[in-house]
């Protein structure tokens, strides 16, 4: 892999910049959805392929500085960020710094992480938010695809890595042949209006690694009309409708698929399309109230694109705007169908990939820029904000 390395005066030894008091990259990396497979027995020789959208909330969020020190300083800055996360970031850190040769001792602090094993792409974004303050801080013009492939990221769906870059509704093709992850087939702006509500039940876990491919390999093909079926629905309602041709066409689209694959992947979840029954029930029921005309409620709006992220155990329903996320939500709540264990927030589709911001913001890019602000994020976004700095923050959009 080759990269280029911009250098300064103060660049030190071979090509190493020294440590430069007060400068901080931070990143902030969001969740993303896995709608769904498109063909995960390969009939027609290219497996997998995945449909899957960006939200604004939950984030990953973590800053990397130069360590005061000669070793590696790996903390959380954060209450409830676990060890295994930590654990995980020092081994991404590590593992950059052989890759590229470049050894400076970094102090490197994770403020929030995704929950790991919860449909939410915890492992992808956290490498790739490691890998891009990595290399904004050394200067490394590195490609998101090539950190991916540095980290052992991306071998399955290319979503997480396209949310990083770009986020809003993803489609890919499927890994290449070499082991390159998938290609960006399709991207599509979702309406500013519509929301997700994201229902998560933390006393259940998706399945990863090693339980997760001997769970794929003990499910029979995905049969090729099934397959078809949901490319079908991909290209001509989900697509279009985030497109312009509607809400219902892309809440109808996203229900049928997941309805396919739940019913396909249930014997590997206990019988069911929904790893936790809790979050089954509720979303079940969401689902049918959302077809039920409602006062100021077009025809075009009713309906909820209802589904699983990957081996959950995060659900989701895909609601016309916040007013009708909220009003089912209450009502639910008011039928006793919310168990009080769940976890649910009411969040944005998110139109943008990862936030990267250095401080302190570099003369040539402050230049002519007095909108130059404090770090910018949501009340609801899990996340402890980053500490305010004395001097302005820039933001910069990846891809």
């Amino acid at each position: 892999m080759r990269f280029d390395r911009s250098t300064t005066s103060d660049d030190a030894g071979a090509g190493m910049p020294r440590p430069q008091a007060g400068r901080t990259i931070w990143v902030e990396a969001p969740a993303r959805l896995h709608l769904g497979f498109l063909d995960p027995a390969g009939s027609l020789g290219r497996p997998f392929g995945s449909l899957g959208l960006t939200v604004s909330a939950p984030v990953t969020r973590l800053s990397l500085a130069a360590a005061p020190g000669p070793v590696n300083q790996v903390s959380a800055s954060g209450p409830d960020v676990p060890a295994d996360d930590l654990a995980r970031a020092e081994r991404h850190l590590h593992e950059l710094q052989r890759r590229s040769g470049l050894g400076q001792p970094m102090s490197l602090q994770l403020e929030c992480t995704l929950a790991a094993h919860a449909g939410l792409g915890s492992g992808t974004q956290l490498a790739l938010a490691v890998g891009r303050a990595f290399a904004r801080w050394h200067g490394l013009d590195l490609p998101t695809v090539a950190l991916a492939a540095w980290l052992g990221r991306g071998l399955r769906s290319g979503v997480g890595i396209a949310g990083f870059d770009q986020g809003g509704l993803l489609l890919d093709g499927g890994p290449l042949a070499d082991g390159s992850p998938a290609p960006l087939l399709a991207r599509l702006a979702l309406p500013p209006a519509w929301r997700v509500l994201l229902v998560s039940d933390p006393q259940c876990q998706g399945l990863s690694g090693s339980a997760e491919r001997s769970a794929l390999a003990a499910l029979a093909p995905l049969p090729q009309a099934a397959a078809a079926a949901i490319c079908h629905e991909t290209l001509m309602r989900v697509l279009p409708g985030a497109a312009g041709a509607g809400f219902a066409a892309a809440a109808q689209g996203i229900g049928r698929i997941q309805q396919i694959l739940g019913d396909h992947f249930a014997p590997a979840q206990g019988g069911d399309a929904f790893v936790s029954r809790p979050v089954g029930r509720l979303l079940r029921w969401i689902e049918r109230q959302a077809q039920q005309p409602a006062a100021g409620l077009a025809a075009a709006d009713l309906g909820a694109g209802i589904g699983q992220s990957s081996w959950g155990p995060t659900g989701f329903a895909l609601l016309p705007s916040a007013a009708r996320a909220q009003q089912l939500l209450d009502a639910a709540r008011a039928a006793g169908l919310v168990d009080a264990g769940l976890s649910l927030r009411i969040v944005e589709p998110l139109n943008r990939g990862a936030r990267v911001i250095e401080h302190p913001v570099r003369a040539q890019d402050a230049a002519g820029d007095p909108a130059a602000a404090d770090v910018p994020r949501r009340a609801d976004d899990g996340c402890p904000p980053p500490p305010r700095c004395a001097a302005p923050l820039r933001a910069w959009p990846q891809g």
